[in-house]
């Protein structure tokens, strides 16, 4: 059981195999031998289009260039999400949860300030980004380098392109083996531990330790291993959604910097902005509406956001199991991407949680197979942990809801659906707003700033202290006050120096961004 782990193999390709690989190749290239097998004969599920800034740093971590990502991929820049409708589905129901952190976060009380502001929203009086996605503008300049930003920022990209970038890149540049097969029968040792795979051309490839990115199938965690499936429906009710690609309505006019995500009567829809075309899709419960009630929302949301009504062939139906592996990581296998777990596609969680994965197994790379169950068992400790805080904030969105218009949105608000820890913050929210010391770990998916974000987007007041306010600073509302009047100026600046998103992207596109 000592012996050295060289061979990694990962199952699997699409975004999830890929980014694996390109970590792993990356960071260990001269010392494991990376191999990715993928079925000619398994399509991949290509329909996660949005990412969080992270994929910056995972993209120039292996040695990416942006201007290449932006043209190959058909990328355009996110600052954040846009809620449209969560809140009651009223006409002037929105809010949004930018990238940036809001102005002087951690020096003032930013929540005690907003209190004295009535009516205003508190997003865009604490932040600056989401005025500047309202005027349409890049997060960049013409001279920005690649990577670097001015408001800070993530990506819409077109999720099957991303699949051949990267295959492409780790190939070419990082020396992955790319094995084109499918897999007929898992081989394993006498340990219990999986030795190769049998695939139909390439006799069996053999490794020392084996990555899932097999989809939702799991096929070496799941049908393996037999690692049980932690369902979250009982929480999150969406286990449906439909997807489809329209054309802009006109193609030079304006581009969104932002996930659209507007609240319907059983679910909510996405709007993505990507330079050749817009990506929407209807996540919905099936026990709360119908398959076919579902497409005639998305068609109605399409022709209502002055698309083209789409033709009911374009649609593509898609299952969702809300909930995780009760381990992603069992003897010698780990399981990545949508093997591991999904929920839903709200707030974008999925890619960053194959990065974040990725990057800690990259990090905590096991020299040998005997030391190969302490890091395992750190790992999913550090999963189970992750999949609980995105199922907590997620359903943050909805437990806020006063929407009345179907039993979906009531059917959120019962207590038993809300998790024993959520119910637990919102107390405790009543007194004092979100903060560091609610979420504790280094690399929180979701830092107490976009708690904040959805929490006051959605409505939620504190109860104010003894002596008028909710705050214990005795100059408070003139220390927030201060920020306010910092991002409105910087707001003004910005909108008055950027480009307009589409102006950058199709800068970058034609001639690159500087490279450091």
């Amino acid at each position: 059981m000592s012996e050295a782990i060289r061979d990694v193999v990962i199952l699997g390709g699409g975004s999830a195999g890929w980014l694996v690989a390109g970590i792993l190749a990356a960071d260990h290239g001269r010392s494991l031998r990376i191999t990715l097998v993928e079925s000619p004969d398994v399509a991949t599920v290509g329909v996660g289009e949005g990412t969080w800034p992270t994929m910056r740093d995972t993209l120039r971590r292996i040695g990416v260039s942006e201007s290449a990502f932006i043209r190959e991929c058909d990328a355009s820049f996110k600052q954040g999400s846009k809620f449209i409708g969560w809140r009651d589905g009223g006409a002037h129901d929105h809010y949004h949860h930018p990238f940036v952190l809001p102005q002087g976060y951690l020096d003032a009380d930013l929540v005690g300030g907003w209190l004295q502001h009535p009516g205003v929203p508190f997003g865009e009086l604490v932040s600056f980004q989401p005025h500047l996605c309202e005027a349409g503008r890049a997060p960049k300049q013409f001279a920005t380098p690649e990577f670097a930003a001015v408001a800070n920022y993530a990506y819409h990209l077109d999720a099957g392109k991303l699949g051949g970038f990267l295959r492409r890149h780790c190939v070419d540049m990082l020396g992955v083996r790319h094995v084109s097969d499918h897999v007929t029968a898992i081989e394993s040792g006498d340990n219990g531990d999986i030795s190769g795979l049998r695939t139909r051309d390439h006799d069996i490839v053999a490794g020392d330790l084996f990555i899932d990115c097999t989809g939702m199938r799991a096929l070496l965690l799941g049908e393996h291993y037999g690692i049980a499936h932690a369902s979250q429906g009982h929480v999150l009710f969406t286990d449906r959604a439909i997807a489809v690609q329209v054309p802009h309505a006109d193609p030079e006019g304006p581009l969104a910097c932002q996930t659209l995500s507007t609240a319907q009567r059983c679910g909510w829809t996405w709007d993505i902005g990507l330079p050749s075309r817009r990506g929407l899709g209807y996540v919905y419960s099936s026990a709360h509406t119908s398959d076919d009630e579902a497409a005639d929302v998305l068609r109605r949301h399409v022709v209502a956001t002055g698309g083209a009504e789409p033709d009911g062939a374009a649609m593509r139906r898609i299952g969702i199991r809300p909930g995780y592996r009760e381990r992603s990581w069992h003897r010698n296998c780990v399981a990545i991407g949508l093997s591991s777990g999904f929920v839903e596609p709200l707030e974008a969680s999925s890619l960053v949680l194959v990065e974040l994965a990725a990057t800690m197994l990259s990090e905590q790379m096991p020299a040998t197979r005997a030391t190969m169950d302490t890091v395992a068992s750190r790992f999913n400790d550090s999963f189970t942990y992750r999949w609980e805080r995105v199922v907590d904030f997620l359903k943050l969105h909805y437990v806020l809801s006063a929407r009345e218009d179907s039993d979906f949105w009531r059917d959120h608000r019962r207590p038993e659906t809300i998790p024993d820890r959520l119910r637990a913050m919102l107390e405790l929210w009543r007194h004092q707003p979100p903060s560091r010391y609610d979420l504790p770990r280094v690399d929180e998916i979701f830092p107490s700033a976009s708690y904040q974000y959805v929490l006051y987007g959605m409505g939620f007041r504190p109860e104010a202290r003894t002596g008028g306010g909710p705050s214990r600073r005795v100059d408070a509302a003139a220390k927030a006050n201060g920020y306010f009047r910092e991002a409105a100026e910087l707001s003004r600046r910005m909108i008055a120096a950027l480009p307009s998103h589409r102006e950058m992207i199709a800068h970058a596109t034609r001639h690159g961004m500087p490279r450091l």
